[in-house]
């Protein structure tokens, strides 16, 4: 894979969310020469933040193992990735037999979004949703908490855990037992990282919630887990960091490079699949190029 590379061109996109499309390599999206084995066929999943990076990956595994699928994206700065997307998707669906995948323009920091798009995606399978998989995220490099505003905070936190709150709570209506909610966090849940310190704040509360909603939802029959991915090559990176860190990015780590999206979706099929999975509840899986975690 092209991920062996120890480096990237010095690159910065100038605002959030990031471009998949503007970014040089591109990532890789797509395990060549993957195997599926319809582990989802015939489940309908929702990925929020699906238009690119992790969230592209994920929405193309799920489909390429047989589900329907549909994701959220940021209109208007986040059309073409989206468009380039749902047409991979619409691609994969028309060799699985799977519906139509469905993209959904929304902001997710806020409940009347949230619930609207869970509706949609519902009503569109006859009332039912199998998988979430709560991904959207945003970051920004701050030298210290002082520079941090009430306004950063508010945004930072309604993108990252307060979305994530929302969408689940609409979505469980819709869930039944086997259903798998899956959170994306981050290495620096588990870390830190001194210049981000809202996003660590959140990617920490996301790791709470996911432990404390998979005792809520045992009864139930739905697991929640989450994955913790560590430096993984997406748009991200280039949107949230000045050049010399981008050329650098994922050096820090023992396998001495960044992973890419199509290294970390395997991750998100494992823990959507009830014959791989069905015995685990409240993990999280950690996709970080060897840096070793323990909690």
């Amino acid at each position: 894979m092209a991920s062996s590379q120890k480096q990237f061109p010095p690159q910065q996109q100038g605002s959030q969310p990031g471009k998949e499309h503007a970014m040089e390599p591109r990532p890789e999206a797509i395990i060549q020469n993957y195997k599926a084995a319809n582990k989802l066929k015939d489940k309908v999943a929702l990925v929020t933040g699906g238009d690119s990076g992790i969230g592209r990956a994920v929405c193309l595994l799920f489909a390429t193992e047989g589900a329907s699928v549909a994701f959220t994206y940021v209109k208007g700065a986040e059309d073409k990735d989206a468009e380039e997307t749902l047409r991979a998707l619409r691609d994969i669906s028309s060799r699985t037999g799977a519906r139509e995948p469905m993209a959904l323009p929304a902001d997710l920091g806020y409940e009347d979004s949230c619930r609207k798009v869970v509706e949609e995606v519902a009503s569109a399978h006859g009332g039912r949703i199998d998988v979430l998989v709560n991904n959207a995220a945003e970051q920004h490099e701050r030298r210290s908490i002082t520079d941090v505003t009430e306004s950063d905070l508010d945004r930072v936190f309604r993108t990252n855990i307060i979305s994530y709150f929302l969408a689940t709570k609409h979505a469980v209506a819709h869930m039944a037992q086997g259903g798998s909610i899956i959170n994306t966090a981050s290495v620096v849940a588990y870390k830190g990282q001194k210049t981000l310190l809202d996003y660590t704040s959140t990617k920490g509360a996301i790791v709470s919630f996911t432990r404390a909603l998979a005792l809520q939802l045992a009864d139930k029959g739905i697991r929640v887990n989450g994955v913790a991915p560590g430096p993984i090559w997406t748009p991200l990176i280039p949107a949230s960091f000045g050049k010399e860190k981008v050329e650098q990015f994922g050096s820090e780590v023992p396998m001495k490079r960044a992973g890419q999206p199509a290294e970390v979706a395997p991750s998100y099929v494992f823990l959507a699949s009830e014959q791989d999975s069905s015995y685990i509840t409240g993990q999280f899986l950690h996709v970080n190029g060897g840096v070793i975690v323990n909690g």
